[in-house]
């Protein structure tokens, strides 16, 4: 049986007895591995790490100076208790990266998925659910409770408000405020964000097909883009679509949010195409 590679940690580097240390894991010089972490095996701190908080780090992932990873939430309702920051396998996390734990009314657990790269000066906040292959560019922020599915893309300098979701595939625009929900496959932008069509590049980058997009396109536009009752208009999309799981994603999300307010569509429409519908 192969033998299993020793840590490799630099003596300036201040392990808390307690800290679980995976096969194989790096830790440079004055990095700070307090006593309740866990590193997955060959994880790499490159330097002036600080790891606290019951912080788990799974394999492979890639920390840079001066993350701070497992400080306690930012929030008044915080009572001090043993609340958690998990974080998945093979992501990179850049310098400045913050990253908080849980608060005891929403399950005590902030989490992150596999494959994600943070940028330099992105935030987590306590109790945020972040899914896999999720891109949060330079100074991307969000607020607490937010729910971040797979394969998003935000920009730099952009910030989600606490509780907003962010779904599958959408892409939110450098210095866009997110202040409502915005849908799988949405392109998001504007300083108070609204819907400016389909992350079409990233659907096309996932290998979704030209049908699929024109059938997303379709169900979009009747949506957003025609008068009428809200409710309705959902109701319609569901039927006339009900064989297209891609339309379906959009639909089972909004219907998700329950009373919750959906981000609309801004006065360019789709592709230049039609007005936003009115509300009502």
């Amino acid at each position: 049986m192969p033998e299993m590679p020793e840590p490799s940690i630099d003596p300036t580097a201040r392990i808390a007895s307690g800290a679980i240390i995976g096969k194989g894991v790096a830790i440079g010089p004055y990095c700070v591995v307090g006593p309740h972490v866990v590193l997955g095996d060959y994880c790499r701190l490159i330097s002036h790490v600080s790891l606290t908080g019951h912080t788990t780090v799974g394999d492979r992932t890639v920390i840079y100076p001066f993350a701070s990873l497992g400080t306690p939430p930012q929030s008044v309702k915080y009572r001090g208790g043993p609340t958690r920051l998990t974080i998945g396998a093979d992501c990179e996390i850049r310098e400045h990266v913050t990253m908080n734990t849980g608060t005891e009314d929403d399950g005590g657990l902030t989490a992150v998925g596999s494959k994600c790269m943070f940028m330099v000066g992105s935030h987590v906040g306590h109790d945020c659910k972040v899914g896999n292959n999720v891109t949060m560019a330079n100074n991307a922020v969000l607020g607490g409770h937010v729910v971040v599915e797979d394969h998003v893309f935000m920009g730099g300098h952009s910030a989600a408000h606490q509780f907003v979701r962010i779904g599958e595939s959408a892409m939110i625009a450098g210095v866009t405020g997110l202040g409502a929900d915005v849908i799988p496959f949405g392109f998001a932008i504007g300083q108070r964000g609204e819907l400016d069509g389909l992350n079409v590049i990233g659907m096309r980058r996932r290998g979704y097909s030209r049908a699929d997009i024109h059938g997303l396109r379709q169900a979009y536009r009747a949506l957003f883009l025609v008068r009428g009752h809200f409710k309705e208009r959902v109701d319609a999309v569901e039927r006339s679509f009900a064989d297209d799981p891609v339309v379906a994603k959009v639909i089972a999300f909004i219907r998700a949010g329950g009373s919750r307010p959906l981000m609309k569509a801004s006065k360019t429409g789709l592709a230049g195409e039609g007005s936003p519908a009115t509300e009502s």
